[in-house]
């Protein structure tokens, strides 16, 4: 018997993106693909196995969602 309960899945991060970078997410507290939209992706970039394609893939699940990453934290320099 399987449980039908509406619980959300653990994780909804793309499965294209592979392993390593799914287990770095993870390590670093990222389990749903919302959460990512408080994170540059510098930050992600600096996790050991989140490489440019996991964060491209990871953008563009963003994108459809109508979300994005933070920005970057160099761009507000001369801003003042």
């Amino acid at each position: 018997m399987t449980d039908q309960t509406n619980t959300p899945p653990a994780s909804d991060l793309p499965q294209a993106i592979g392993g390593p970078a799914r287990r770095a997410l993870a390590a670093a507290g990222y389990t749903r693909l919302e959460q990512l939209a408080g994170a540059s992706e510098q930050e992600l970039l600096a996790l050991h196995g989140v490489g440019p394609k996991a964060v491209r893939l990871l953008r563009e699940e963003l994108a459809a969602r109508g979300l994005g990453f933070a920005p970057n934290a160099e761009r507000h320099a001369g801003n003042s």
